[in-house]
């Protein structure tokens, strides 16, 4: 029943941050704070402090994650009776800086009578997650593939995708070893150890990060081995190590990327709504998926994996996201932080 006089919110937006939170992040960082400033605007923010400028391409992705974020923010607004208009912000990002909150854009939502279509992708928003279990070895139909290119098509990116053995293998070898990789470079490694959540307790209360049961190993293992990264080259431990971590990877048979413009601030935000609706698509027709993230954006490993995909990386175009893709048990749920937490003047306005 409707809320009745006093009791009727005076603005949406506490609804409409409590489900736009579920947008995915890098590390599942969840940077992105909302400034209401009436009940029809507000400001977005990205919290440099939950950002990952040690990766090579850590920053563009920061505005890759505000288009992520906007696109998600736009698909539960009309599902409540809003179109989202936006002024953005395209300003270089400062992560060296005193100020600690980038503005991304300034929102206006306006009225817009909602449809079942509507209704039903703000549903395929929140069922949406990222599974890094074993997939079970078979293959996307085209036509599926084919309603996922036309959205890429539409933000002016391609989107290619291989089930050459070979090159599947190839490529989730490279993954394989940008992990052990990055764990080499001191700044990576402490970023990295900065978001794993090594039990389910400490996942809860913090409500972000990969915790050790989504990356689906043993909270101990997890720890003793990005604790120890020296033993990885070990002969014995370092074998452990990746059964343990390919364990994660049976059953990959296919694999996805995107290509197009990766030039500057503008072209990220934009990538970065291309890249929610392709999964939002794949996944409406039980496709799971999950990021490669780390292959993109390390030098060494996104030369590898250019080269074994033939990418045309010229005139401000770029291989910017890869992922495997298939179908999986159900993964765990990752945690998300209240809505309060990424609300300025949460509680105002009500």
């Amino acid at each position: 029943m409707e809320p009745r006089g006093s009791d009727r919110p005076t603005t949406p937006w506490p609804a409409l941050i409590d489900q736009a939170r579920h947008y995915p992040s890098p590390h599942n960082s969840q940077p992105i704070v909302v400034q209401p400033t009436s009940p029809t605007t507000a400001t977005v923010w990205y919290d440099l402090d939950r950002g990952l400028p040690a990766e090579s391409f850590g920053i563009p992705f920061a505005h890759v994650c505000g288009g992520v974020f906007l696109a998600g923010l736009a698909i539960v607004a009309r599902a409540q009776g809003f179109v989202v208009r936006e002024a953005l912000d395209l300003a270089p990002m400062d992560f060296g800086g005193d100020a600690r909150l980038h503005r991304l854009a300034e929102v206006v939502l306006e009225p817009y009578e909602a449809t079942d279509a509507d209704r039903a992708a703000r549903d395929a928003f929140l069922a949406r997650q990222t599974s890094r279990r074993p997939y079970d070895a078979t293959t996307v139909d085209e036509e599926v593939l084919a309603g996922a290119r036309a959205i890429a098509a539409s933000h002016g990116h391609l989107l290619r995708s291989t089930t050459d053995a070979a090159t599947v293998d190839d490529v989730v070898r490279i993954n394989q070893e940008t992990l052990f990789d990055d764990l080499q470079d001191d700044d990576v490694h402490a970023e990295i150890m900065t978001w794993l959540r090594f039990s389910a307790k400490h996942a809860a209360e913090t409500g972000d990060g990969l915790s050790a049961e989504t990356m689906l190993m043993p909270g101990p293992v997890l720890r003793f081995a990005m604790g120890h990264r020296g033993l990885w080259t070990a002969p014995v431990v370092g074998d452990a190590v990746r059964r343990v971590y390919l364990g994660t990877m049976k059953g990959v048979r296919q694999l996805a990327w995107l290509e197009g413009p990766f030039a500057g601030p503008a072209d990220h935000v934009e990538a970065g709504r291309a890249f929610l609706e392709v999964w939002l698509e794949l996944s409406r027709h039980g496709v799971a998926l999950h990021p490669f993230g780390t292959v993109i954006t390390n030098p060494r490993s996104h030369a590898a994996f250019v080269r074994a995909v033939d990418v045309d990386e010229q005139d401000g175009r770029m291989a910017w996201m890869l992922f495997r893709l298939g179908r999986s048990a159900p993964p765990p749920v990752a945690h998300r932080r209240p809505a309060a937490a990424m609300t300025i003047g949460a509680g105002e306005g009500r």
